[in-house]
């Protein structure tokens, strides 16, 4: 079973989140190298989430808003895994989120 970690602290986004798969939220960016986890889903727009990416070791799964294309690719280069807006993310949930 994947062991899925998350930071997203928006509480629509966080719901779907959970009822896509069983995941351990965290409370603030730091605090994703202190889980162990397979997979992390971190919503990108969130300050601190870029400086913490380059210090995982699970698959990065990031989510940012369609406007935000500079941010994205920083975080690509960060070492996020998939990088996608907003929209697409939340359409391909459950396949991401499958394992």
């Amino acid at each position: 079973m994947t062991r899925i970690a998350a930071y997203v602290p928006d509480l629509m986004d966080r719901s779907k989140v959970a009822g896509a798969a069983d995941v351990t939220f965290v409370s603030g960016p730091a605090a994703l190298s202190t889980v162990e986890a397979d997979l992390v889903v971190v919503d990108l727009m969130r300050p601190g989430v870029l400086e913490v990416l380059p210090t995982l070791s699970a698959r990065i799964i990031g989510f940012a808003r369609h406007t935000e294309p500079a941010l994205m690719a920083a975080a690509q280069a960060a070492g996020c895994d998939v990088v996608l807006p907003r929209s697409t993310f939340f359409a391909r949930l459950d396949e991401f989120l499958a394992g």
